[in-house]
């Protein structure tokens, strides 16, 4: 079972639309819409009868996602253009138009270099403020840098969980001990 706001979302009495408007996902590698940066804010909402001001939520959205200033002049261009960071950035954008309860990102940062990773993180760390954000990485650095809890899961055991700095200084279970220190993984 997997609960969200207490309820199982994997019942069939629970509506996957609904659930899908509460929780925004955005996936290991950048994945716009072959359409402009503009379309690619507004779809989602167009469609799930969004009836406020198109324009400044296009604004609102990117500007969350520290986007807007490197993209506003060129909002009709194809988001395909975009480079690889700015095209998480928009996915990131497009969850946010939609105005989730809680974003789930799966390894954000993997297919980024240095740089994009550092900017993706600097934004979650801006959006934990507004939103509940579950972030599913390897990268055992990452994880100390951006969450205040952690769950680590070993070949899908929860072996341990609690508050991040305390589970790198001082783990209680030997694996997650092992993980963190590299001894496997």
């Amino acid at each position: 079972e997997v609960l969200f706001n207490g309820e199982n979302i994997l019942s069939r009495k629970i509506d996957p639309v609904l659930i899908r408007r509460k929780i925004g996902m955005v996936f290991q590698r950048p994945n716009p819409f072959p359409k402009s940066i503009r379309a690619n804010i507004t779809w989602g909402p167009k469609i799930n009868g969004y009836e406020g001001d198109f324009e400044e939520l296009v604004e609102v959205s990117l500007r969350s996602a520290a986007l807007w200033d490197e993209v506003k002049d060129r909002l009709n261009d194809s988001a395909l253009a975009l480079s690889g960071g700015q095209q998480q950035r928009l996915c990131i954008a497009r969850t946010i138009a939609m105005q989730p309860e809680v974003i789930l990102m799966d390894e954000p940062c993997s297919a980024l270099d240095p740089r994009a990773t550092s900017r993706i993180e600097d934004l979650i760390g801006e959006l934990r403020n507004q939103y509940s954000i579950v972030i599913v990485t390897h990268n055992m650095q990452q994880a100390s840098r951006v969450s205040d809890e952690l769950l680590f899961f070993y070949e899908g055991e929860l072996v341990e969980s609690g508050e991040t700095k305390k589970i790198f200084t001082t783990p209680v279970e030997k694996r997650t001990q092992d993980y963190i220190t590299g001894r496997f993984g």
